[in-house]
């Protein structure tokens, strides 16, 4: 069962906004793509907490579309990894080239949604079975 359009649209917005966090830009001859969470990172304090911002604005999003407590929990272990990790001067730079917290977190709710669309299918296919409906 596909998700419904305007989920679609929700998650293709926060696709968008994961892509420009992680992979905006790409380092010439490494091949190497990094965003703007790493860029923001490099200044020392103020980057990190500017990168939390659109990480939040993912979770917060991801609660209004109906994520599970435990994908939100998943979330919010992503984003404290990329915190914690990304606060450490060079290391954390580094960290947060692979890491990708607002990407993975995407696909995350991504994936919880297309499960519990599928789970509903299948529920109302069961229950259709189950009970026939009544022909006069």
């Amino acid at each position: 069962m596909p998700l419904h359009p305007t989920t679609e649209n929700d998650l293709d917005r926060l696709h968008r906004l994961a892509r420009r966090m992680d992979y905006a830009f790409r380092i010439p001859l490494l091949g190497v793509r990094l965003g703007w969470d790493s860029i923001l990172g490099l200044v020392p304090g103020v980057g990190d907490v500017l990168a939390v911002a659109p990480a939040g604005y993912i979770i917060k999003e991801a609660r209004r579309m109906g994520a599970s407590a435990p994908v939100l929990g998943r979330m919010g272990a992503n984003v404290g990894i990329d915190m914690v990790i990304g606060a450490i001067p060079l290391v954390g730079d580094l960290f947060d080239i692979g890491w990708k917290a607002n990407t993975r977190n995407v696909a995350l709710l991504r994936d919880h949604l297309a499960d519990r669309s599928l789970l509903a299918a299948d529920v109302e296919g069961q229950l259709s079975s189950h009970h026939p409906t009544m022909r006069g």
